[in-house]
């Protein structure tokens, strides 16, 4: 993934607030990766975004909360996958 291993005090962080500070281990384990991948983006945040095909769903709480609300709550750059594919104006082959 990285070369870095991962700040556990940013992944701490990134579950407390971007989460909550209460989660059980049952919901702490439906995270998976995704408070680690943010914990790297935040580690360097003038040069990392995360890149995600979750969309934002502001009225989830808790471990079921999505990438892109997470992020902005912890002022970390995040983008959807097609929003990037346009932002970086990427075309194939093919003429559509």
């Amino acid at each position: 993934m990285f070369s870095e291993n991962v700040d556990l005090g940013l992944v701490d962080y990134v579950i407390s607030e971007g989460y909550a500070d209460d989660l059980t281990d049952d919901e702490i384990e439906t995270l998976n990766e995704d408070a680690i991948l943010i914990a790297y983006a935040l580690a360097d945040s003038e040069r990392r975004c995360l890149v995600t095909t979750e969309r934002s769903r502001p009225t989830r709480e808790r471990a079921n909360r999505h990438i892109p609300d997470v992020c902005n709550d912890l002022d970390v750059c995040c983008r959807h996958t097609f929003d990037l594919i346009d932002e970086l104006n990427f075309h194939t082959g093919w003429n559509i």
